[in-house]
């Protein structure tokens, strides 16, 4: 198991869902820590709203596009390439994973199989590498330093 599989490991046993692997791993890039913005992104868990849709890991990197090139305060405006970052991104999912949706994705259709059948967390496993090794490459392409905001 590489760097980066031992630290899916760590995360997926610490409970943490895919939508906050993603956001953790990306501050942990940092060196920083934000309970609030992993507390946040746990409504993305199971398909935003534990409905089963939009995958998490997706909108997870949707929101580290967010968190390098959205808005955050009065006086900005997103950077340049959010857009076509996140389209980007979106677009390679769909294509890479023949959906977008949780639900088609990895089997789970109840709140109910997600806390009993761990056997999703396998599935999950090589989505999440696969899709953040793709959001730091992206990042890479339009200028952003993966690990370094400031």
């Amino acid at each position: 198991m590489d760097e980066l599989g031992f630290e899916l490991f760590k995360l997926t046993s610490a409970g943490y869902c895919c939508s906050q692997i993603m956001m953790k791993m990306a501050l942990n890039a940092e060196g920083k820590e934000n309970e609030d913005l992993i507390r946040a992104v746990s409504g993305l868990c199971l398909g935003a709203g534990s409905a089963q849709k939009t995958c998490g890991v997706l909108t997870g990197g949707v929101a580290i596009f967010g968190l390098y090139a959205g808005k955050g305060r009065d006086t900005e405006y997103p950077k340049q390439g959010y857009s076509e970052m996140v389209d980007e991104y979106t677009e390679w999912f769909e294509t890479e994973f023949g959906s977008t949706e949780c639900r088609q994705l990895i089997g789970v259709c109840s709140i109910t199989d997600y806390q009993t059948n761990q056997s999703y967390r396998i599935k999950c496993g090589d989505v999440l590498e696969k899709s953040y090794k793709k959001v730091q490459e992206i990042l890479r392409e339009y200028d952003f330093e993966f690990g370094s905001r400031d």
